[in-house]
């Protein structure tokens, strides 16, 4: 009898070492005349049955191999794609950190910049509520100038005095000639009739105040009375002032004082010249609220 031999897919060793020894138990039998037909016909099922389960293994550990094969693909193209993903929310996250950076120093910059506004706003303000009061103050003074030079404009019509501004203060002006005699701080007769209606006209100024001030050309005196043209100016002013209180002015709105000849408002090298500075100066002086400082 001859035996068949059938291919079969690569076997595990141990596999492979009992087929070979049925193979062998049944090429001994067969030459040996020993073994009945049908033990050898049940050999042969047993050994043909032990290559089907190997065939069948073999195929199951292929598909295995394949499923491996295809699930470590797959688990490769997975992490690619998610390292792919990483990089990119990396990415992503630098870009946005930077962003948060830049607007971290936007917002900083900003609260620089809104203190600094918020400063300047508050400065100007300031500045224009004082230039609002000291625009108040000289529509107040420009008011009370022409409140006072209309009270006066019959006697500066007449030559008795003169209203001037002088460093943004009203000035009334009335030359010596019509008050005093040369070297002497007796008020002429003509003067005290210039004054009077002077003194009406200010007693109609409530809440101000006015400096008297005497001022002589350069001419020296030197006698016992006035050693110096300091005491002629200062005894005129004074003078001039007694004689406004008698008037009724309040001794709170006057003051005195001389300058001699150190405050002139003309050269002295002509006869004019020298009668101009000698005069007596009824200066307004300003009020507290109208020396407004306006911010720097």
């Amino acid at each position: 009898m001859n035996i068949v031999r059938r291919e079969a897919s690569p076997m595990p060793a141990a596999r492979r070492r009992r087929v070979l020894a049925g193979a062998l138990l049944l090429g001994a039998l067969s030459t040996s005349g020993c073994v009945s037909s049908a033990r050898y016909d049940d050999a042969v099922q047993r050994i043909e049955k032990d290559v089907g389960r190997i065939r069948a293994l073999n195929a199951r550990m292929a598909a295995c191999a394949q499923e491996l094969g295809d699930t470590r693909r797959d688990a490769a193209g997975k992490t690619r794609s998610l390292q792919e993903a990483l990089d990119q929310e990396t990415a992503a996250g630098a870009q946005l950190r930077a962003r948060l950076e830049e607007l971290g120093q936007d917002v900083d910059k900003l609260l620089v910049d809104k203190g600094t506004l918020a400063v300047s706003l508050q400065l100007t303000k300031a500045r224009l509520e004082a230039l609002r009061r000291a625009q108040a103050a000289s529509d107040a003074r420009a008011a009370l100038y022409r409140d006072l030079a209309k009270k006066l404009k019959r006697m500066i019509d007449a030559g008795e005095l003169n209203v001037v501004l002088r460093e943004g203060r009203m000035v009334i002006v009335l030359p010596n000639d019509v008050l005093f005699d040369s070297g002497q701080v007796d008020i002429k007769p003509a003067g005290r009739d210039s004054l009077k209606r002077l003194a009406a006209a200010l007693k109609t100024i409530d809440g101000r105040r006015f400096q008297v001030a005497g001022h002589t050309d350069t001419v020296p005196i030197h006698t016992s009375r006035f050693p110096s043209n300091w005491e002629l100016s200062t005894g005129r002013a004074v003078e001039v002032t007694r004689f406004m209180l008698a008037e009724g002015l309040r001794p709170d709105m006057l003051s005195a004082a001389g300058y001699g000849e150190f405050d002139p408002v003309s050269g002295n090298d002509s006869a004019d010249g020298r009668a101009r500075n000698r005069r007596i100066e009824m200066t307004l002086v300003p009020a507290i609220d109208e020396m407004v400082a306006v911010p720097e």
